[in-house]
């Protein structure tokens, strides 16, 4: 089968897709994000994307090493894009996903999740990988709906108390990189408390504990 975009490369070190980054591509029209994701002289792409209708293209071959992601790190992995599958959804940025688009991407996360045995942890943002460059898919993406249809996760929050101390360590086992705390409580709010301003409170701190009690598979292929 012939796809689109020319933006692409083998899989790094053998490795195969065990991660899935979403995406909103930023741009005013679906039509503009397509060329853009299909222009070799932008150099990037994505396997999939998805329009506001809910129509969904594949752009790059899935075995393939699409340029979606970028610097960033995950689950101790740094070359993200070897070991992910990139899902771009038509959106602006500033407005709620469409009901066609989400029934579109909760369809198309089943269908590559059952082809590469990725479960539901390993579903993730473009921001929690890349909290100091990236804010995608934003405060108006629906994460709890994926959860509620085991397609990504929702923090279970415990009353057990937990010290700002382990904030640090709590953010390792939960996948986050080697940022900042100021950063990671940015990428932690954007997808679990999309509305939160201030310091760091004990909700915070109760998620982040939360996050870190899900096994974080071990990376597989290199790093």
């Amino acid at each position: 089968m012939s796809l689109p975009s020319p933006n692409f490369g083998e899989r790094r070190g053998g490795a195969r897709a065990s991660l899935i980054v979403l995406h909103y591509t930023g741009m005013e029209s679906c039509a503009a994000a397509r060329d853009r994701l299909c222009d070799p002289v932008a150099e990037v792409s994505a396997h999939w994307l998805i329009s506001e209708a809910g129509a969904v293209e594949a752009l790059v071959d899935e075995e393939m090493r699409a340029w979606h992601a970028g610097a960033g790190a995950w689950a101790g992995l740094t070359d993200i894009n070897s070991h992910s599958i990139g899902i771009e959804l038509a959106n602006r940025g500033d407005h709620p996903f469409p009901e066609p688009q989400m029934r579109a991407l909760e369809e198309l996360l089943r269908q590559i999740m059952a082809r590469w045995d990725i479960p539901p942890h390993r579903v993730i943002g473009h921001s929690d990988m890349a909290p100091d460059r990236k804010s995608d898919p934003g405060r108006r993406f629906d994460w709890r709906r994926l959860a509620r249809q085991g397609l990504a996760i929702w923090p279970v929050l415990s009353p057990t108390p937990v010290g700002v101390s382990d904030f640090c360590a709590l953010a390792r086992q939960a996948g986050y990189g080697d940022y900042s705390d100021e950063l990671i409580l940015r990428a932690l709010r954007l997808r679990f408390r999309p509305w939160a301003e201030g310091p760091l409170t004990t909700e915070d701190l109760q998620i982040l504990a939360a996050l870190a009690t899900i096994a974080v598979d071990a990376p597989q292929g290199t790093a």
